[in-house]
């Protein structure tokens, strides 16, 4: 189970998590605010570790996209291999 919101060391274990691990973490704190099941102390908490996990997961997004690469085949029937331009 994810580890709960703290100050200190949040950041330094966001940086370590998968996409797929912070991304579902993200989740649950988005449904844990949405819900109010917290109290206003612990949603300033989690809130802040939310927007670290959020930048954590753009980064894993861009620096997948920047790895993605486009491969066809050219005129004389060779594969060419091109990054791939991705919006």
């Amino acid at each position: 189970m994810a580890k709960k919101a703290g100050t200190g060391g949040a950041a330094e274990d966001v940086g370590a998590m998968s996409f797929e691990v912070a991304l579902k973490e993200l989740g649950e704190i988005v449904r844990r605010l949405e819900a109010g099941d917290v109290d206003l102390e612990n949603s300033i908490e989690i809130y802040g570790r939310g927007v670290a996990l959020k930048r954590h997961c753009e980064a894993k997004l861009k620096a997948a996209q920047e790895r993605i690469e486009k491969i066809s085949l050219g005129p004389d029937g060779e594969v060419r291999v091109q990054a791939a331009k991705v919006e």
